[in-house]
């Protein structure tokens, strides 16, 4: 995936979220319409566009029979990091659930908007079993920041064994 686009109420209000908790960096805006942002470490143009679409716009009903896209997943490179950003979505009143998904570990949070987005680290290719199973459990991050350590890379984009 190389961006997402999302409509918000109010662009300033989101800007502030994503940059402040998030730590993605406004790349270019044009004031009260839109603003497009990189993530922590991307060298894409952006990731994430934003648009104003105004306070009365309704919340999102995807899923609660309408359909629309579920979230967007965001990719950290370390369990520290992933630690690192639970603790700043708490402090947000953001965060929403924690999974460990065998192959990752997945953080669940919401933005100003309710808009549902994840927040993820994949377990290295070489650190998973040769039968990897993908399972939905309560992540338990102090325990798997012991079992990989904190500063151990993720999989980038790869969290199943090469197939020989």
């Amino acid at each position: 995936m190389n961006h997402a686009v999302l409509y918000v109420r109010d662009v300033a209000r989101s800007v502030a979220f994503y940059r402040d908790v998030l730590d993605f960096r406004v790349r270019f805006e044009i004031p009260g319409q839109a603003a497009f942002l990189q993530a922590p470490a991307s060298n894409n143009d952006h990731d994430l566009g934003l648009f104003q679409i105004g306070p009365a716009a309704e919340p999102s009903r995807a899923g609660q029979g309408m359909v629309g896209l579920y979230h967007i997943a965001w990719e950290v490179d370390t369990l520290d990091e992933l630690d690192r950003l639970a603790t700043k979505l708490r402090q947000a009143a953001s965060l929403v659930g924690a999974s460990d998904h065998g192959t990752t570990k997945a953080l669940y949070a919401k933005d100003p908007d309710g808009l549902e987005f994840e927040v993820s680290w994949l377990v290295p290719a070489d650190l998973l079993p040769a039968e990897a199973e993908v399972v939905t459990r309560p992540l338990d991050l102090a325990a798997e920041r012991a079992r990989y350590g904190g500063g151990t890379r993720g999989g980038v984009g790869v969290s199943f064994p090469a197939k020989v």
